[in-house]
């Protein structure tokens, strides 16, 4: 065993001190292992890697001490035997791109090598190419070597996305004045020769100091909530009640709930619209908080809003009487906007760049703009121009995706059309057209200012000077007056191309020139949505020359000079920029939130952070009462009540809903002892159901409450079997360091459970980098089985060959990938999940990120993945199993296809986030569907 640990914990710190057999034709190169597709730029990123120090990616040699491999996000570990020139006093030093460590140790024993120079230990820490003396981390002490012996060394190195990759080491004689030179080929050998060697065989792969010190972080809180400690992870070694003296406690019932699609018509990869969520009960902390940083579709606010005005729509300012606050008047107008209001996809990047003053937001309003308004039109705008290339293809607001809209028919919950009456305050973010210009008469008729944004400020916007950059020369007909731009006056607002009636728009919009190089350039007006303490920089005294110097028009310069008017009228120096107040001592009112009750049970694939639905803590307690009610009712009060550990709902609004208790008792005299049981709440005067439809039948008096309060009773063929057989089935090809971890997994998992119950099935396309059979009889597994099939990986075809091989049509197949980590109670949840000819499980993984690991994860759930699939053999092969015709030569979709037709069978699939259930980040080069595609190739030429 190579983990004992898992995945979870640190390989064992086991030195090598003794070296395979050195030969001389190992002289000139020096062993290279490469780790791709891992991000961080640290070494310690690299010591994290799953698979580090003994499963790289490549194998290969080296014949200098200086690599460029001109690639991102991997590693390097370079190792083998320095052969000094002479006897002396030796410095070391190494230089890279990003970080790296040079150990050295003191003869040929990988156990005693040291660390002798390093660059950095953040990741942001880099060299040139040759720059050796950057750091002082970089230079060695001076080393005494003989020339006679030979002394193990090791070169780590980490790059990520960016820079110039590069490692090199130099060596010097202790003199001064003398210059670093590279290690080449006439002072290397070979630690050993590793081109005969499968990729599973790491007996002879060295472990020294530099392969583990400060490979994994020091204990410290977790990152994620999902990290701490719960009792779900190790309710499973609780020793089970026998369900036999539990089948009396509740009276049966036929158990068929209304949303199950037996025999329904569905289109072709629907299935994902009829799958629904389960409640749970306490909080699993399966919720991603610690990804909410950059996604925030927990909280189903629209993106441009949320931009706009972050939270604050929440909170009620505490404000003095007649006091106004206007941002909340804009985020009430905001609320109500019609979706047709809002920004296409390149409209709205435009708006959310014109919210600074910078130079690429003046860049774009001088772009060829979009027509708004022809010359003699009404206030209403003229809809946009469309090409024919944009008829063809439909544009979507991301605004609009989060806009209330029908919801298809299939859900059964699409509300009435909504009726919107058009309004003289409709709001429309307008561009300019070049070469036209909106009617005087009808700016000046309008309700609204022409442009204004999505503020909806009925009073006028502040005027903000913007800089705009340098402009071709001018026509004549550019300016009403001559001579040179810095003689100018100020012109009075009369002096405007557009005449005396364009002088209004000072008290609406702002005028800047915009240029268009395909035709004559004239001001034209557009919107700044700037307010004073948006400016990137105070306007001082003396800015208005340079800035007619620059190109500013001379309608800024009148702005410029209303506002000083404004300012010498209102008592300040003229000249200065004024300043936001800030309120330190606002205060604010809010209510406690709880934006679960905003989830709806139907499967959400847009939000990929959001957890576990959260049962209401009430409802959950009021089911365990009755329950516990019942039983000691049955058995004489034997049993009393310790913690409530897990209570899963599914609702059915027709009938009632579903539960699983999951309770730790204590019994009187006896041991603590776990009841794991489906109960189901009917609704008062819902008919008994069945497979078949519903029955008149009244329901059993027993189950009803005086109250005519919901009561409970037992579901029949709703029971799980705890000793059921599970089969793991994955198919493999050319995967030998994942092979190796996935059994070492299931090996752990074996000896942390105790649990004999499950097999593993391995399905190998002949691969060529391991001997899997070797590995299957190696490993500690209860039991498992070896299929070989030949030709092109195929994950279907390899799912249908495990499946086939398991005789017991009751017991457990679950479709499964190779690189899944697995909590310890991944057994329990597949067999509590899967009832045969009733429940299916489709748990959700969390895809972990480049650089990330299950003990500090990163990654949102695979909402929209079912390919890890746990079904009854007898359920499989009832519904048809994989379709092997249709998916022989692609992969993807063959999951969705298989839940079409598990749902019409007449199966519920349970849908819930696992704890700690993560797939490894891992590299796609090389793997089977690049070599598939290549060799399709070569047979279709």
């Amino acid at each position: 065993m190579l983990f004992p640990g898992g995945a979870r914990k640190p390989p064992p710190l086991n030195l090598t001190h003794q070296t395979p057999p050195w030969r001389e034709e190992f002289k000139g190169q020096v062993n290279l292992h490469v780790f791709e597709d891992w991000c961080g730029g640290a070494v310690g990123h690299l010591r994290r890697n799953l698979h580090f120090p003994l499963f790289p990616h490549t194998r290969t040699t080296v014949t200098k001490l200086a690599v460029s491999p001109k690639w991102k996000n991997y590693g390097l570990r370079i190792f083998g035997f320095i052969h000094p020139a002479r006897d002396g006093d030796i410095q070391f030093s190494v230089a890279s791109d990003d970080n790296s460590e040079f150990w050295l140790s003191l003869d040929e024993s990988p156990a005693a090598a040291q660390l002798i120079a390093f660059v950095g230990k953040t990741g942001s820490e880099w060299t040139a190419p040759g720059e050796f003396t950057k750091f002082s981390s970089q230079v060695s002490k001076p080393r005494r070597l003989m020339a006679s012996r030979r002394y193990y060394f090791e070169l780590l190195h980490k790059q990520d996305d960016k820079g110039s990759d590069h490692v090199e080491v130099g060596w010097r004689a202790f003199l001064p004045g003398l210059k670093f030179e590279i290690i080449g080929s006439a002072h290397i050998s070979l630690y050993t020769d590793e081109s005969s060697l499968k990729m599973d065989h790491v007996t002879h792969v060295p472990q020294s100091p530099a392969s583990h010190v400060g490979g994994y972080p020091p204990h410290e809180e977790p990152s994620a909530d999902m990290l701490q400690p719960d009792p779900r992870d190790t309710f499973f070694l609780t020793p089970r009640m026998e369900p036999l003296s539990l089948e009396n406690v509740l009276e049966p019932c036929a158990y068929a709930p209304t949303y199950v699609l037996k025999d329904f018509p569905i289109a072709r990869y629907q299935g994902l619209q009829f799958v629904y969520l389960s409640f749970i009960y306490p909080n699993d902390h399966t919720r991603l908080t610690h990804m909410e940083t950059d996604n925030k579709c927990f909280y189903r606010e629209s993106p441009l809003y949320l931009e706009r005005f972050g939270f604050y729509k929440y909170m009620k300012m505490d404000k003095e009487e007649g006091e106004e606050d206007e941002e909340e008047v804009q985020r009430r107008a905001f609320l109500f906007l019609n979706p047709d209001d809002f920004l296409d996809d390149e409209d709205e990047q435009e708006l959310l760049d014109s919210l600074e003053p910078t130079d690429a937001s003046l860049r774009q309003s001088h772009r060829t703009p979009t027509p708004t308004a022809s010359p003699g039109t009404t206030d209403t705008p003229t809809p946009p121009m469309t090409s024919p290339l944009d008829e063809q293809t439909p544009r979507h607001s991301r605004a609009l995706n989060w806009a209330p809209r029908p919801l298809p028919l299939f859900l059964g919950r699409a509300p009435p059309p909504r009726t919107v009456e058009k309004s003289p305050s409709k709001v429309y973010v307008t561009r300019v057209r070049p070469g036209q210009r909106a009617s005087p008469r009808a700016l000046r008729d309008s309700p609204w200012p022409p442009f204004p944004g999505i503020f909806l400020r009925p009073k006028p916007l502040p005027r903000v000077q913007l800089r705009a950059p340098p402009h071709p020369p001018r026509t004549q007909g550019y300016r009403t007056s001559s001579s040179k731009v810095t003689e100018l006056k100020p012109p009075v607002r009369a002096q405007t191309t557009q005449g005396g009636q364009e002088g209004q728009l000072h008290g609406q919009g702002l005028m800047v020139p915009t240029v268009d190089l395909n035709s004559s350039a004239e001001t034209q007006p557009v919107t700044s949505f700037l307010s004073l303490s948006q400016v990137s920089r105070p306007q001082l005294p003396g800015e208005g020359e340079e800035g007619e110097d620059d190109g500013v028009p001379g309608d800024e310069a009148t702005s410029e000079d209303s506002e000083e008017e404004e300012e010498q009228a209102a008592g300040r120096p003229p000249g200065r920029w004024r300043e936001d107040a800030i309120d330190w001592q606002r205060t604010f009112s809010v209510g406690a939130m709880d934006f679960e009750l905003l989830r709806s049970d139907w499967n959400d694939l847009r939000c990929n952070v959001s957890g576990n639905l959260q049962l209401p803590e009430a409802e959950a307690v009021d089911v365990v009462a009755q329950y516990m009610e019942r039983l000691n009712a049955r058995h004489g009060g034997r049993f009393s009540l310790l913690r409530i550990i897990n209570v899963e709902k599914r609702r059915d609004s027709a009938r009632g809903s579903r539960f699983l208790l999951e309770l730790e008792l204590q019994e009187r005299g006896g041991s603590r002892q776990r009841l794991s049981e489906y109960v189901f709440l009917r609704l008062p005067g819902a008919r008994i159901g069945d497979e078949y439809g519903e029955s008149p039948e009244p329901p059993p008096a027993a189950s009803i409450r005086p109250d005519s309060r919901p009561g409970l009773c037992r579901p029949l063929h709703l029971a799980w079997r705890q000793d059921v057989m599970v089969h793991f089935i994955v198919p493999v090809k050319n995967q030998a360091r994942w092979v190796v971890q996935f059994l070492a997994d299931m090996t752990a998992l074996h000896l942390h459970t105790g649990d004999s119950h499950f097999n593993i099935i391995l399905v190998d396309f002949e691969s060529e980098d391991m001997d899997v059979e070797r590995a299957l009889r190696s490993a500690h597994l209860p039991r498992y089985q070896y299929l070989k099939r030949t030709g092109n990986f195929e994950r279907s075809a390899g799912l249908q060959t495990g499946v086939d091989a398991v005789e017991d049509p009751s017991s457990i197949v679950f479709l499964c990938d190779l690189h899944i980590h697995f909590p310890p109670s991944i057994l329990d949840s597949i067999r509590k999940h899967c009832v045969e000819g009733k429940l299916a499980f489709a748990p959700v993984v969390m895809r972990l990120g480049c650089g990330s690991s299950p003990w500090d994860p990163h990654g949102y759930w695979e909402v929209n993945g079912f390919g890890l699939f746990g079904i009854y053999k007898s359920d499989f092969d009832r519904v048809g199993g994989m379709n092997t015709e249709e998916f022989r030569d692609q992969w993807g979709g063959e999951d969705w296809e298989l839940l079409d037709r598990v749902l019409q069978a007449g199966l519920e699939v349970e849908r819930l986030r696992l704890r700690h259930f993560y797939h490894h980040y891992h590299s796609k080069r090389g793997m089977w569907a690049t070599r598939s595609r290549k060799s399709a190739r070569t047979q279709r030429s």
